[in-house]
């Protein structure tokens, strides 16, 4: 039997084109020697010449005569292996390890978390969590009055930040004061933007009116208060931004004493005769 002119090592590299192994039952003297495509699938012409005793042999090359009765057509069935199980026929088959070069099997990408933010926004009811801090009314002078005469008002309510966490992230909030109600215990009440200054501040004796200020009419006990109106601004990180919206946050209770004044002409203070009209022992 003669071979065709393909050599062993054509006929490993022609079989690692063909990526398959001879058909069961092809002629063991036949060489691999070629691929074609044959409506659309990969073919193996597997070629072989065999000759008599006496004869001689002829070299075999690609486009054997029509008719060859040594050359067999091979057509190999789709391959539905895994990437996996072709790298293991390849290493255990041909011994080709270093040339046997798996494909990634790359699992789809996990989705990523959804975040929290996008699908539940801060509204500024988030925030009262925080407890921004109440403003505290201050009487003056020393939460004293006099019927008839002003009393002036101040807060100590002013712009802060606070700490915390919302949705599971960390938050930076910022308060400021937008305005003030103040509630005088008497049954009015007054709204202003400033947080009122006290008499020496502004330069005014005492008794003067402030934007802060109020009259009662009778002598007693009151309980006044102030409410703060916030606006907020948080910072995730990135600097602040604000948050529609405002919180009122109510200020703790003070008792403000009234005093009823009357005048009369004395001959005397009430540190040289305490029991003087209009003194405070009367």
């Amino acid at each position: 039997m003669a071979f065709a002119l393909a050599s062993i090592p054509t006929m490993i590299a022609s079989a690692a084109i063909a990526g398959t192994i001879p058909p069961p039952g092809a002629d063991p003297g036949g060489l691999w020697s070629s691929t074609t495509q044959k409506q659309g699938k990969p073919e193996l012409i597997i070629e072989a010449q065999h000759t008599t005793a006496g004869s001689s042999s002829g070299a075999s090359k690609s486009g054997a005569p029509k008719g060859n009765p040594g050359q067999v057509v091979y057509t190999p069935p789709i391959d539905h292996r895994t990437p996996a199980e072709k790298l293991a026929d390849c290493d255990s088959l041909w011994d080709l390890q270093k040339r046997c070069v798996p494909v990634p099997e790359r699992p789809a990408d996990d989705p990523a978390p959804e975040d929290p933010r996008a699908t539940q926004p801060i509204t500024i009811t988030d925030l009262a969590s925080f407890s921004p801090a109440p403003g505290t009314l201050i009487g003056e002078p020393d939460n004293l009055g006099v019927a008839g005469l002003p009393t002036n008002f101040t807060t100590d309510a002013a712009a802060h930040t606070r700490t915390g966490t919302l949705f599971g992230y960390p938050v930076t909030a910022r308060f400021t004061p937008a305005s003030f109600v103040f509630h005088y215990g008497d049954g009015q009440t007054r709204t202003t933007t400033t947080a009122g200054k006290t008499w020496d501040a502004l330069g005014l004796p005492q008794f003067t009116p402030t934007d802060t200020s109020h009259t009662y009419t009778e002598r007693g006990t009151y309980q006044a208060s102030v409410d703060t109106v916030y606006t907020a601004e948080i910072d995730l990180g990135t600097g602040y931004f604000p948050i529609s919206g405002t919180l009122t946050i109510p200020g703790p209770p003070q008792d403000i004493q009234i005093y009823e004044a009357r005048t009369a002409l004395v001959a005397h203070t009430c540190d040289e005769d305490p029991t003087a009209e209009g003194c405070p022992t009367r």
